[in-house]
């Protein structure tokens, strides 16, 4: 018995493999929301319906979304040619601190001024964050996985030696920094809601990164690049140049979610600040099948967990921690079954069987 691929894909497999692992996925966690003593159509109902039931719940889940969205697609872009980026999480911190710069250097610049350069320099710093272990890549072969990952620690690291030292708040003494000019705030969407205009840079980025990977004869060679580099390299595509470009996109992406946040949420740089976004936008990029329409809808499912298992734990008083066990469930249960959808069992007949049956 070995495992082969399949020679062909039936439509319906990848639906159905979605639908088997949402449903795989509740049977897996039932036991262990029982476990917490909580009833667990009810935890089900907090996690995915509840928040959507009330204008404050649907704005706070676009609020958990936003931030998502971003490193989701980072993820997905250079994921999609072959680039494995694990360091969203540092690019998007490295995005946080660069957009801190000009909000604590100089506070007295009008919105139009500080914005376009507050999220300016928050993509700069995620993308200078993401090119050493492009280069490296590109020019010593050395693996993105281990590189991007390492850097992550390193950005966290960075913040708090930060906000220790010369960005210490100057009136509370507190490890954070002081809080951004007035010009530095992104606006709301909605009045008495806390969504800001950081969702509608990342819906715009989703429309574009849709387009240019579904129409466009970029596209048409990311996906080649990343589904067989050997042969787009046969037929003239110039992979690692590709690869090189790609991670520093996707840093500049994740970089551009971390300004966002911090100019539209917090408004000034803490430790916090990302709160596991860019691990958390593997999972989204993955769920997603590193497409863009997949990335948002999957952003807007965790998002609506998050916000869900706060719900959960004060009404049904559940450990915040069982939405998380939730997503990774779901996680997993899809990644087995995608696999699954592209590969079968094939079993084979010994030698001696063969000559005995001859």
């Amino acid at each position: 018995m070995k495992i082969v691929l399949r020679a062909s894909e039936s439509r319906w497999l990848a639906p159905a493999a979605v639908l088997a692992a949402v449903v795989l996925t509740l049977l897996l966690t039932a036991g262990p929301i029982r476990l917490a003593g909580a009833n667990p159509i009810a935890a089900y109902q907090r996690y995915l319906v509840t928040p959507l039931t009330t204008p404050s719940g649907i704005g706070e889940v676009l609020l958990s979304t936003t931030p998502l969205i971003f490193t989701g697609l980072a993820v997905a872009i250079a994921f999609r040619v072959g680039y494995y980026n694990i360091g969203a999480e540092g690019q998007f911190l490295a995005g946080a601190i660069a957009a801190t710069v000009p909000g604590l250097a100089l506070p007295g610049l009008p919105p139009l001024v500080a914005l376009p350069l507050a999220l300016g320099a928050g993509a700069l710093g995620g993308l200078l964050w993401a090119l050493v272990p492009a280069l490296l890549k590109r020019h010593a072969n050395i693996d993105e996985v281990v590189t991007t990952l390492l850097l992550n620690p390193v950005a966290l690291l960075l913040v708090q030696g930060l906000l220790n030292g010369p960005w210490r708040n100057s009136e509370t003494g507190f490890p954070d920094s002081d809080r951004y000019g007035a010009g530095y705030t992104l606006p709301t969407l909605v009045d008495g809601s806390r969504v800001h205009w950081g969702l509608v840079v990342g819906l715009l980025l989703v429309v574009v990164a849709f387009v240019v990977m579904s129409f466009t004869p970029l596209g048409l060679r990311l996906r080649a690049a990343g589904q067989s580099p050997a042969a787009a390299r046969f037929s003239g595509i110039r992979v690692s140049s590709l690869q090189f470009r790609s991670a520093l996109v996707s840093g500049g992406i994740a970089g551009l979610g971390g300004a966002s946040q911090v100019l539209g949420v917090q408004h000034q740089l803490t430790a916090s600040i990302s709160n596991g976004y860019g691990y958390t936008g593997v999972v989204v990029a993955t769920l997603g099948a590193l497409t863009a329409g997949g990335v948002l809808l999957v952003a807007l499912l965790l998002g609506d967990i998050a916000v869900g298992a706060q719900n959960a734990s004060i009404t049904l008083q559940l450990p915040t921690q069982m939405g998380a066990i939730v997503s990774s469930t779901l996680l997993l249960a899809v990644v087995a079954l995608l696999a699954a959808r592209r590969y079968r069992l094939a079993f084979t007949r010994r030698a001696g069987s063969r000559r005995e049956g001859s």
